[in-house]
């Protein structure tokens, strides 16, 4: 099933019908969404599209001798466009939401929906349940990471991912929702008053340096962040480890045994 484009178009994104894109892939797709730059809300003219998502392979793709093909990576150029679609199989993915890894209910999660699908559905129904305190861990390591690199290129994409993941971390410590669009998360958590100036020179380049920032004052305002999630993650009402186990393992086993019918295109 693919979805309506506005959101998509919204979002700014350059290509929004990707069914032609859906259609080449071997395996059924059981979604496919957006992530990156603009799912986060701070595109660039000139920002690549990072399609994410879940293909579920045959059954004897993971029973016989061969090595399963559990996640399929491609890129290509679409007029002018860098496009690259990443996607595990099925047990593969539920596997890491088992984890704290707030990178896969991202893209489970993100509102710019190419393909969906009732197993989807089934999927962001139990992602709260596997919500814990401990994917805190996830976006202060994924902050530390970005500002790392924004202290060797300068750029300006990686302080925002950096500014990106803490709120991120904060408002799921709160809150219990995964909310990774920036914009949104500033009516949410409080945070420096030059972000939204960085969000719209960002929209510039996608790998343009950030030219008037100082790097005191945001330095400093990194360190207090994080100990805004440290206090968040203190306080949480979150559980300590992931739920849902089960009724997991039973979608996982009841699409591995029905299969998916597969024909994406524009009739969808």
């Amino acid at each position: 099933m693919l979805m309506d484009t506005k959101h998509l178009k919204e979002a700014g994104l350059p290509v929004t019908d990707l069914g032609p894109v859906l259609a080449e892939e071997r395996h059924p797709l059981l979604f496919a969404t957006v992530s990156g730059a603009h799912l986060y809300g701070f595109p660039s003219k000139d920002s690549d599209v990072d399609l994410r998502g879940v293909h579920l392979l045959p059954a004897a793709d993971l029973v016989g001798l061969r090595e399963a093909e559990e996640t399929r990576s491609r890129m290509w150029d679409r007029d002018g466009t860098e496009m690259d679609l990443v996607t595990h199989d099925l047990r593969k993915f539920v596997r890491l939401m088992l984890k704290p890894n707030g990178y896969v209910l991202e893209q489970l999660l993100s509102p710019l929906v190419v393909h969906t699908s009732q197993s989807h559905a089934e999927l962001v129904e139990l992602a709260p349940g596997v919500v814990t305190r401990n994917h805190a861990h996830h976006y202060r390591g994924f902050a530390g990471t970005q500002w790392r690199l924004f202290g060797k290129t300068g750029e300006l994409k990686p302080l925002l991912y950096t500014f990106r993941a803490l709120l991120t971390g904060i408002h799921l410590m709160r809150s219990g929702e995964v909310l990774a669009h920036l914009p949104a998360l500033l009516g949410e958590v409080a945070a420096p008053a030059y972000l939204p100036g960085l969000i719209e020179a960002k929209a510039e380049a996608e790998h343009g340096g950030a030219q008037g920032v100082d790097g005191e004052t945001v330095s400093r305002d990194v360190e207090a962040l994080h100990g805004v999630l440290d206090e968040a993650q203190a306080q949480s009402a979150l559980p300590a480890t992931a739920g849902g186990f089960e009724a997991l393992h039973d979608l996982v086993v009841r699409a591995r045994l029905t299969g998916v019918s597969w024909s994406p295109g524009p009739g969808d």
